[in-house]
Order: C-alpha cells, then sequence, then structure tokens
C-alpha cells in the first residue's frame, strides 16, 4: 500500500501533503508551475505503476479462466492478447494527456515484483490455485491503493491548474511573458 508520510521527503509526501496547496494565491507563478509540475510528475509515475499492476491482474486472471475452461493453451501463448485486451478497450482514466516518463521505472517494477515475490509469474501455470488467489488480491488491493493516490494527486493538480487559469483570466499572467520564459530556456547561454 502507498502510504503518505506527513512531514516525509518523497515527493508523493510533498505533493500530497495539505500545505502544498494552502495560500496558493500567495506564490509566485513559477513556484505554482513547479508544484503543477512536481504533481503531473507523481501522477506519471502512479499511473505507470497500475499499468504494472493491471498487466499482472490480467495474466492471473487469464490463468484462473484457462484452469476453469480447460482451456490448453498457455498464458504466455496468448501474453500479446492478454495484455492488448485492455490497451484497445475504453479509456478509464482521467483524460489528461502526458508527455512525461516515468521517473522511477525500474523502482516501480521492483516495487511490483516484490508484492508477490514467491508467485512467478513467468511460470504461472506451475503456481497452485491458492498462490493465484493470493497474487489476484495482494495485485488488486496495490492496484486500488496506487488509484486512491493517483485520484487525490489529480486533485491536487487540478487546484494548481486552476489557480494557473485564474491568473490568466484576472490578467496578472501573460502568455506573453510564458513564451518568452520558454524560449530563453532554449537559447544557449
Amino acid at each position: 500500500m502507498i502510504e503518505v508520510r506527513p512531514g516525509g521527503r518523497r515527493r508523493i509526501d510533498r505533493v500530497l501533503s495539505p500545505d502544498y496547496v494552502e495560500n496558493l494565491d500567495q506564490l509566485d507563478l513559477v513556484e505554482v508551475r513547479a508544484r503543477r509540475d512536481d504533481a503531473a510528475q507523481e501522477e506519471t509515475d502512479l499511473s505507470y505503476m497500475r499499468r504494472l499492476l493491471h498487466g499482472r491482474i490480467d495474466i492471473v486472471k487469464a490463468e484462473q479462466k484457462r484452469r476453469a475452461t480447460g482451456g490448453s493453451q498457455s498464458v504466455v501463448d496468448q501474453l500479446a492478447a492478454i495484455l492488448a485486451d485492455n490497451a484497445v478497450g475504453p479509456a478509464m482514466g482521467s483524460g489528461r494527456y502526458q508527455t512525461l516518463e516515468p521517473s522511477r521505472a525500474e523502482a516501480h517494477r521492483r516495487h511490483v515484483e516484490a508484492l508477490v515475490s514467491d508467485a512467478d509469474l513467468t511460470d504461472v501455470v506451475s503456481l497452485p490455485d491458492e498462490r493465484l488467489d493470493l497474487a489476484l488480491r495482494t495485485y488488486q488491493a496495490e492496484e486500488a491503493s496506487v488509484s486512491q493516490r493517483r485520484r487525490q494527486v489529480q486533485v491536487v493538480m487540478d487546484l494548481l491548474n486552476e489557480q494557473i487559469g485564474s491568473r490568466y483570466r484576472a490578467g496578472s499572467a501573460s502568455v506573453d511573458d510564458l513564451l518568452a520564459a520558454e524560449r530563453a530556456k532554449r537559447e544557449p547561454s
């Protein structure tokens, strides 16, 4: 389960701290944007972890279905189809377009693998039914925790985006200033 530690130093601890979005109107626009970007990176990382968990859930469910129906085709032979089923389904996310890459992809993979350390999904056929059941419950519980934290981070992002938008609407922020700042970042010093 993803725990948020008050006063913690991890990004999720900072982003989900109540003071992260307090008095936003008193912060300069650069700081509000930096906080929004941090929240967006955390949301990207949580989304990546959810995708890893969904893949494992799908593999376990496919093996359980194969056993229940007496299917002879191995899960390994069906792997591309199993993992593609959710990829072509309707989007269930927030509808946010993110261009960010996960910042801790390897750490997320290790975390998900450690959840059920003795349920090796590379040889899912050899796992007894009770291990498959435990693996499924564990992955589903972790996915629910990750999804909850992701929704909380999205609320923070929405508050930060609203603050930025309200400044543009009020005229205290300018698109011209933003574009000039972006050009200055790209120009060699």
